[in-house]
């Protein structure tokens, strides 16, 4: 049996003693999140190189004197390197550096270097803020100057050899797929990958497909294994640590007796819709069930939810309000240049927003007056021809969305959530996509999990994949959620990630 694709073979007791332990813990779920382990240990790991660049700054700044804090005048060292590394932290994480996708193909030295240095400088605006709070906090100019140097050496460093180790097995859980339908050869990577069965930055390790009887098979046949002598069995001979049923119709098909020794026996079992929404952030529409939908945990609102997430959307937006007033101000004044001193400066649009009530959202225009002149709404495509100059730039930088802020403010959106889209493409989307109309079940927002994960949407395929996304979101959404996607929605911003 073939299973690994160009992954290095050996025998069963030494993928036993690599894969065993490590690799059946490679998520975990916290605050209905699922963080990867390798870099979750990296965030902590980090946490502390932050905490003692502070440290490291004062030694290269005051020598051997660095011992007598006191004397120093830093009594308070601990609360102000711990806002230092808070701030630092938040800037890494805003420029997706604990994402896997970050380590996909060949990470190079300079590479790490240029996200480090961005993410540093990120953090180091927030810090300054901090201050101006807080000046009790403020470290120094020449300690802070000093530490920033120690943290970009000390996590570039540390970030390389994390790379090169972060693919190795042990990191990962050797997983089962029972069916092998096209559900389940959707897990199969692209053919140019080095294992098509180890997905890069994947924290799983695809053993082998068994087959269904009834079922048309979409697996290459050298992935296909044979648990003649039963599943349990097969799964302690090979040390399978998790097997993922990726049946579509399981009636008569799925041997729940076998899954259920499985389990029993300290095999994870899970169903493919929860193994895609831990591995990739989204629910697969080709198979979600409204049972599942149903009996699965997530999608609440309770009132004093609705309360707390109303006073961060307000409280979120006055921040960003006041903080890009100069670049709002800058962006008017180029738009009504632009235009010949007579063409309208905001673009209002109906879109559709919680329990599809109809609202204006209000955008800096960035196309030219007459984009939609025959009155037909139109999907912006890449390097539309209706995009003014100065538009162009505002859409690259996301300013164009800023005003979106207003509509925040009136209630009808929130800072996180499903883009809002058109009545016209509504409408036809409900009727082409499945559970579509649920992405209305929230406020739209200004920023979303659909848009750092997939880009810009121009058709109805793209919104099919973008729904797999949102769904994920209304499902799991929490207020730590929220955080870190405003955080990732910076990188966005600052790469210029499916911008049109």
């Amino acid at each position: 049996m073939k299973v690994s694709c160009g992954a290095k073979s050996g025998s069963n007791s030494e993928r036993k003693s690599k894969v065993l332990g490590a690799a059946s813990v490679a998520t975990i779920k916290l605050f209905k999140y699922h963080f990867r382990i390798p870099f979750l240990l990296l965030l902590i790991f980090e946490a502390g190189v932050l905490f003692l660049s502070s440290y490291l700054g004062l030694v290269m700044r005051f020598g051997e004197v660095a011992l007598d804090l006191e004397s120093l005048g830093f009594p308070d060292f601990v609360s102000q390197a711990s806002m230092v590394a808070f701030a630092l932290l938040l800037g890494m994480i805003a420029m997706g550096q604990y994402q896997a996708e970050q380590t996909t193909g060949k990470v190079h030295l300079a590479s790490i270097v240029l996200r480090v240095s961005i993410s540093l400088f990120l953090g180091t605006m927030g810090l300054m803020i901090i201050y101006y709070v807080f000046p009790g906090l403020y470290l120094g100019r020449g300690v802070l100057g000093y530490s920033l140097l120690s943290s970009l050496v000390l996590l570039s460093i540390g970030r390389l050899i994390f790379y090169n180790t972060v693919d190795s097995s042990v990191l990962r859980r050797r997983v089962l797929i029972y069916g092998a339908g096209e559900p389940a050869a959707g897990l199969i990577c692209n053919a140019g990958a080095e294992n098509r069965l180890a997905p890069v930055n994947g924290s799983y390790i695809i053993a082998g497909f068994v087959g269904v009887d009834g079922e048309d098979s979409s697996v290459p046949p050298e992935y296909l294994v044979d648990v003649d002598e039963g599943l349990l069995n097969y799964c302690k001979a090979h040390d399978i640590d998790e097997v993922v049923v990726a049946v579509r119709d399981r009636r008569n098909k799925v041997p729940t007796l076998a899954l259920l020794d499985c389990k029993m026996s300290g095999i994870d079992v899970i169903d493919f819709i929860s193994f895609h929404e831990r591995e990739r952030g989204m629910l697969h529409l080709d198979i979600l069930q409204p049972s599942w939908m149903i009996f699965s945990d997530g999608y609440g609102a309770s009132g004093v939810r609705q309360a707390v997430e109303r006073s961060f959307d307000v409280f979120v937006s006055l921040l960003i309000l006041t903080l890009t007033s100069p670049f709002l101000l800058l962006t008017a004044l180029a738009i009504f240049i632009e235009s010949g001193f007579r063409g309208p400066i905001f673009y209002k649009q109906k879109r559709v927003g919680l329990n599809n009530t109809e609202f204006n959202l209000i955008k800096f225009r960035s196309m030219t007056t007459d984009a939609e002149k025959d009155g037909k709404a139109v999907w912006a495509s890449k390097n539309d021809a209706r995009v003014t100059k100065v538009g162009a730039f505002i859409r690259k930088t996301r300013l164009d969305e800023v005003p979106q802020l207003i509509n925040i403010l009136r209630g009808d959106m929130s800072v996180v959530g499903p883009r809002p889209e058109r009545p016209e493409f509504v409408e036809q989307l409900e009727k082409n996509i499945p559970y579509y109309r649920l992405r209305h079940r929230v406020k739209p927002g200004l920023a979303g999990w659909a848009q750092i994960k997939y880009p810009y949407g121009a058709n109805e395929q793209d919104a099919y994949n973008k729904l797999q996304f949102d769904l994920f979101y209304i499902k799991n959404r929490t207020l730590l959620m929220d955080l870190l996607v405003l955080l990732q929605t910076i990188e966005v911003v600052i790469l210029g990630k499916g911008a049109r």
